[in-house]
C-alpha cells in the first residue's frame, strides 16, 4: 500500500530519532569512544541493521521514506528502487514494495564469477532509480553505488537513507556536485534532543556527545591514540 498522510518533516524526525533510541540502535560512549573504519575515535555508534528485526518499527520507518521521498521528489519520480550491498537492501525492498516499484541493488563490487555484475535484478536503460541505505556519514560511498547505476544508461539523482549523520558540512556538496539529492529521516541532532527529552544516557554523557556534533574533527583529533 502506498501511504499518503503521515505527519511533517520534524514529528517524522522525532519519532524516527524515538525508534532508534527504543531499539537501542543509538550507542553513546564517550569514555571508551568507538573506531571507526577510517581509524579516528567516535564517542557515537549507530546500528541501523537492527531495525530489521523489529517489525513495527521497521514498517513505520518505511512509510515515513516512502511519503519523504514522495514529498520531496515527487510522486512519479522514480522507476526503480536500488539498495546497497548490503544494509541498503532490505530497505530497498520494503520501500519498493510500497511504492509499487521494481527493485534491484548494487554491489560494492563486481562478482569475481559468471557475468561480473554489479547491478542484480532487472535495470533498464532511462530507468529513473532511488538509492536507498541505511545511513549516510560524509557521503563519499554512495557515489560508487551511483556510477556504477548510471553506468546501466539509467539514471540516479536521488538517494534517501534513514539516518544522516549532519555532522560534517561537506556531505550535501559531495552529493550535490555529484548530481544527488539526499533525502533522511533524522539526524544526530534529532537522536541528541530525543535523547535529552527521554533521559535515556546520564548527563554528562550527553555534553560529551555534543560536544563532539559540534566539533567533530576537533573531538576526534583531540581522543585519537597514539
Amino acid at each position: 500500500m502506498i501511504p499518503s498522510a503521515f505527519p511533517d518533516k520534524s514529528e517524522i524526525a522525532r519519532l524516527s530519532a524515538r525508534m532508534l533510541l527504543e531499539i537501542g540502535a543509538v550507542n553513546f560512549r564517550p569514555q571508551d569512544p568507538f573506531i571507526l573504519a577510517s581509524g579516528l575515535p567516535s564517542p557515537t555508534y549507530i546500528d541501523c541493521r537492527k531495525l530489521i528485526s523489529f517489525p513495527r518499527i521497521r514498517s513505520t520507518l518505511m512509510d515515513f521514506m516512502a511519503v519523504t521521498v514522495m514529498r520531496d521528489a515527487g510522486f512519479e519520480a522514480f522507476d526503480n528502487i536500488a539498495g546497497g550491498e548490503t544494509a541498503g537492501i532490505p530497505f530497498a525492498a520494503l520501500v519498493a514494495e510500497r511504492l509499487a516499484l521494481p527493485m534491484t541493488y548494487v554491489r560494492k563490487k563486481p562478482k569475481g564469477y559468471g557475468r561480473g555484475a554489479r547491478i542484480e535484478g532487472q535495470l533498464n536503460e532511462g530507468e529513473r532509480v532511488l538509492l536507498v541505505e541505511d545511513l549516510t556519514t560524509d557521503g563519499g560511498s554512495k557515489l560508487s553505488f551511483v556510477d556504477a547505476i548510471r553506468e546501466t544508461g539509467a539514471t540516479c539523482g536521488h538517494t534517501a537513507v534513514i539516518f544522516y549523520y549532519d555532522i560534517f558540512p561537506e556531505t550535501e556538496k559531495t552529493l550535490g556536485d555529484h548530481g544527488v539529492q539526499l533525502h533522511h529521516l533524522c539526524t544526530w541532532w534529532d537522536v541528541l534532543a530525543e535523547a535529552k527529552a527521554q533521559g535515556v544516557f546520564d548527563a554528562a554523557t550527553l555534553t560529551e556527545v555534543e560536544a563532539f556534533l559540534n566539533d567533530p574533527r576537533g573531538w576526534q583529533e583531540k581522543h585519537r591514540k597514539g
